[in-house]
């Protein structure tokens, strides 16, 4: 089945870090999208070195209630064909892409924990499932562990933070696995608070999206402990579902 093309403005840019932007597009035609909490969509680009046109997904960082428009995050990665043209986007300008498609979607089942765990940018298909998840309205616990490297890659603590104010239910931890500064929160691998903190995954769902080892080690933590449905997104480079060379 034909993927949907989408004509769309990009509206709303802002750098959350040294190195990660995120970008709103509000869609011109059609004007409304149908998509999964997870899933993403794709831009055609000329890839510089070999000239031709290359294929780029971006996972959705906005919820599906949000019809008129997404929301993309996405690293800068030098010479990625995807990161560079996107990055080059001002405000105003026109942009169109394909989707929305992926596996990498919320599933409904309201008998099960869920426990959401990333890595850099790959908290943009999970900050989707969040709000979809908790603006659907009470629910079982819902844990987010999230791993960054230093203290200027952090973002998004004050939205998450927002979150787990209105919703009991809802928690977090980011760790820093090279702090520098006067960071007092948690440090290391992100495998580790898995480790630590989840005794057992009965009545539980994963969502894993980040760097290959993470998802492997993570998996293996979790198949320790017994059997639960697992779900896995890599993310290349930390740059989106996708490999920028």
């Amino acid at each position: 089945m034909a993927l949907q093309l989408f004509q769309a403005k990009a509206e709303r840019l802002r750098d959350l870090t040294h190195d990660v932007r995120e970008i709103g597009f509000r869609l011109l035609a059609p004007a409304e999208i149908s998509f999964k909490a997870g899933q993403f969509v794709s831009f055609e680009v000329v890839h510089p070195t070999f000239n031709r046109p290359v294929t780029r997904p971006y996972s959705i960082a906005s919820p599906p209630q949000q019809r008129d428009g997404i929301t993309l995050l996405l690293n800068l990665i030098p010479g990625g064909p995807g990161s560079t043209y996107l990055f080059s986007l001002k405000e105003g300008d026109h942009a169109q892409f394909k989707g929305p498609t992926g596996g990498f979607y919320l599933r409904d089942d309201a008998t099960r924990d869920l426990l959401f765990v990333a890595t850099g940018t790959g908290i943009a298909p999970i900050r989707s499932m969040l709000f979809d998840r908790l603006e659907r309205g009470p629910s079982r616990a819902v844990t987010l562990f999230w791993g960054l490297r230093s203290e200027r890659d952090l973002y998004y603590q004050d939205e998450l933070e927002t979150l787990a104010r209105r919703h009991a239910n809802f928690n977090f931890l980011t760790t820093l696995s090279r702090p520098e500064g006067s960071w007092k929160g948690q440090t290391g691998r992100v495998t580790r608070l898995v480790d630590e903190r989840i005794a057992s995954v009965d009545k539980l769902a994963v969502y894993l999206c980040g760097n290959s080892g993470m998802i492997k080690d993570v998996s293996a933590i979790i198949n320790r402990r017994g059997l639960c449905p697992i779900y896995r997104e890599k993310y290349y480079d930390d740059a989106g579902p996708q490999e920028e060379y």
